[in-house]
């Protein structure tokens, strides 16, 4: 079995969740067992809905919240009807809204708050009971009860100072405990009191009975490395590096700053069987540093964290000048770069076009910015979508990214036959960009201005779209992207774990 440890996922996951996304299905494909182990709290959204959401299947979540009771991952079923019948009274009003149902009593001062999984069914994900103007408990479902959590008024403000869990009987399995003199909570069980969350951790890692012949992965090291160093043996020990793993700019001669995300992972190598990267660049550039800053030459290895079933070839012709990007709206992505480098271009090309597709914090200040600009004809926001069949219709992927660990949009991209215009930066970029054959990156460091990286951008598109022959830049995009099939990441796992 791999287990993989992660510690949350989200409607618009990062890189890291799509990532655990692809290598699920290349494991599934290759007959090898795998479980994706969740120990986020996740009460605004059902964990099933999210998982599956990436294509993971049911059997092959673990949360550590449920692992405890006998409640299995699972869509949520729970509907308004189930809930009725547990009023101790018919003495109600009802109204909805959207994804929200409002219960109110007319005997004393109590509602209940329902919150369904979608605009259009009666199946309800959350239920909060207010009394007196105060939050006192919140239920949680799936096909039944699985937890809830009690509330008390403090400073104005309601706060949760328990959970309990359920098995499917309606039985509590366990107990978690938030006392007013620790920041931890207590976690009570019929047999034992656990002390904090790591030991919780710990206690699951322990019941999954690891042998040998099991693998663990750690995709986020932060708060479960040491726990599970400490708990998975005797099974493999693996940490997947997702991201750039040190500071240039504070790294010297006789120091290296690691990422704090790989920092203690990369300190205690000893205890780590393998690293895994997803581009040989990064490969090399980790194996020289560990063997000159901790004089050690640990075992890496490197398989893409993404892969293509297909290579995607248009049926009609790609809409000339058409640009796309995908990505979390982040700040660290700088689609604000990419909007100001096509409004740059718009001034030579007023048939070029942008698509931003993607959800995240950004995106108001995004949609801001394109009204600043009155760009709206030709730079438009998206939202969250498939991109598999839509990539193929536009003619160039655009990227102002400081870093891509990876970069699984431009693999995407690549096999939909895109050149990418991006900057030169670790380690996706120049993974999937021969410059001049199916792209351009232009090269920078921290000093260059804002104004330049945005010029430079703008440069590289129009050069595309009006000096270099872009019917060869897709075909080599093409020809990039061939040694990234299904079939060949499938063998480096199998490979890994035979």
């Amino acid at each position: 079995m791999v287990y993989n440890f992660n510690l949350g996922i989200g409607w618009a996951s990062s890189g890291v969740e799509y990532a655990q996304s692809y290598r699920g299905i290349a494991l599934r494909k290759s007959g090898i067992p795998a479980k994706f182990i969740f120990t986020d709290m996740f009460p605004r959204d059902p964990l099933e809905h999210m998982t599956k959401n990436l294509y993971f299947e049911d059997d092959e979540i673990i949360w550590l919240y449920t692992f405890f009771t006998d409640f299995k991952i699972a869509p949520v079923t729970y509907t308004k009807e189930d809930l009725e019948k547990t009023f101790p009274s018919e003495d109600y009003t009802y109204t909805r809204e959207g994804k929200v149902g409002t219960y109110r009593f007319h005997s004393g001062d109590i509602f209940y708050r329902a919150y369904f999984t979608d605009y259009e069914q009666d199946f309800i994900h959350r239920v909060e009971y207010v009394s007196g103007g105060n939050l006192i408990r919140k239920d949680y479902f799936s096909y039944a009860r699985m937890y809830t959590e009690y509330y008390a008024p403090e400073n104005n403000k309601a706060k949760c100072y328990m959970r309990r869990f359920y098995n499917t009987d309606g039985t509590t399995a366990y107990e978690e405990v938030k006392e007013e003199d620790r920041e931890e909570a207590t976690y009570h069980f019929p047999d034992r009191i656990i002390d904090s969350k790591t030991e919780l951790v710990g206690y699951m890692i322990d019941e999954l009975h690891v042998t040998e012949n099991d693998y663990v992965l750690m995709d986020r090291t932060t708060f479960l490395g040491q726990i599970v160093l400490e708990h998975a043996r005797p099974a493999k020990i693996g940490v997947v590096i997702h991201a750039d793993h040190y500071s240039k700019g504070v790294t010297n001669e006789d120091y290296i700053l690691w990422n704090n995300y790989y920092e203690n992972a990369f300190r205690l190598n000893r205890f780590i069987d393998f690293y895994i990267v997803s581009t040989d660049q990064q490969r090399t550039l980790l194996l020289e540093q560990f063997e000159k800053y901790n004089g050690v030459t640990p075992k890496i290895i490197t398989i893409p964290v993404g892969s293509l079933p297909r290579l995607r070839y248009p049926s009609e012709p790609r809409k000339r000048y058409s640009m796309l990007t995908a990505s979390r709206l982040a700040a660290e992505k700088h689609c604000d770069y990419d909007i100001k480098a096509c409004v740059k271009v718009h001034e030579a090309l007023p048939d070029i076009t942008l698509d931003i597709y993607g959800e995240g914090k950004e995106k108001t200040e995004l949609s801001n910015l394109i009204h600043k600009y009155n760009a709206e004809n030709y730079i438009r926001l998206m939202g969250q979508h498939n991109l598999e069949d839509v990539y193929k219709k536009y003619e160039l992927y655009l990227t102002a990214s400081r870093s891509e660990g990876f970069g699984l949009s431009l693999l995407e991209a690549i096999g939909s036959g895109l050149p990418i215009v991006g900057f030169d930066v670790p380690y996706g970029n120049p993974t999937f960009v021969d410059e001049g054959q199916n792209g351009h990156l232009f090269k920078y460091d921290e000093h260059t201005s804002e104004t330049d990286k945005v010029q430079a951008l703008a440069n590289m598109i129009i050069k595309i779209f009006t000096e270099d022959d872009i019917e060869s830049f897709h075909q080599h995009s093409y020809d990039v992207a061939s040694k990234y099939l299904d079939e060949e990441v499938r063998d480096k796992w199998a490979h890994l774990f035979q």
